[in-house]
């Protein structure tokens, strides 16, 4: 997560509505306008059946109330506007609440490309979709459990499962490599070229994950593939801090990456 941004939160009034303008609700409808091919595509089925679920607006950005009241219909979950960037230890306690914490701003036409830290169209239109899906928010909220037992010094650790599944997962349908998290189906660039056979693809295992560090503002050179998903939920009762522990101990992998110019 960068340490800093240019965007300021917008806040809903007493009924939960933000107010977007003009020009904030064009962005999110090129943005939709843009991907939703991409995502057609490349995305698995799981991510596609709850894009429909949603019937997100293509004309003006989503409000989180209605989105909520759509997750609330499916899994019970919610979601909660915050400032751009929030703490570990927010985000954690949040997921264990059964509430995605969704930045409500949205990015501005300079970075319509690439905007670093999350921003409306990554919260909503690239997470909300899997967690109509049981499994996968019963898999979030694991997380968040977890990261509420945890010590300060975990949480980075803990939050590599997080980014490498729900975040930049990838699985197989019918044999052919497909996107499933949200990094993924909010970025153009980065699900292509996730799916083009050119990183490098890791199977799914709880402690290499853990072991493996990334950067957010680079196309990842690893991503994981969970062949069958089945073993993605069954990690969401495995203990995930004495997880933690092993992949300390055992020490990260070496990056796959060069180091962040300064």
């Amino acid at each position: 997560m960068p340490k800093s941004t240019d965007y300021a939160a917008k806040l809903p009034d007493s009924s939960g509505h933000i107010a977007y303008d003009a020009a904030e609700d064009s962005v999110w409808h090129d943005l939709m306008a843009r991907q939703m091919p991409s995502v057609q595509q490349r995305m698995a089925s799981p991510y596609l059946n709850g894009l429909a679920q949603l019937r997100l607006p293509t004309d003006r950005v989503a409000q989180c109330a209605e989105v909520t009241e759509a997750l609330r219909a499916t899994t019970g979950w919610r979601v909660e506007p915050v400032p751009a960037l929030i703490v570990f230890w927010r985000f954690f306690a949040l997921l264990a609440d059964r509430c995605f914490p969704a930045a409500s701003f949205i990015r501005r036409r300079e970075h319509f490309d690439y905007i670093e830290e999350p921003d409306i169209f990554h919260e909503i239109f690239g997470h909300a979709p899997l967690l109509t899906d049981a499994r996968f928010a019963g898999f979030s909220h694991a997380i968040g459990q977890a990261g509420m037992r945890a010590e300060k010094v975990d949480y980075a650790w803990l939050i590599r499962l997080y980014w490498f599944t729900i975040e930049f997962g990838l699985t197989r349908e019918k044999g052919v490599l497909k996107g499933l998290g949200s990094g993924l189906a909010s970025s153009i660039a980065e699900l292509q070229w996730a799916t083009s056979g050119q990183p490098e693809l890791r199977p799914f295992d709880v402690i290499d994950i853990l072991r493996t560090p990334y950067r957010i503002d680079i196309l990842q050179p690893v991503y994981f593939v969970i062949e069958d998903l089945d073993d993605l939920f069954a990690a969401a009762q495995r203990d995930l801090l004495a997880d933690v522990a092993t992949a300390r101990a055992l020490g990260l992998h070496a990056p796959k990456y060069p180091p962040k110019a300064v």
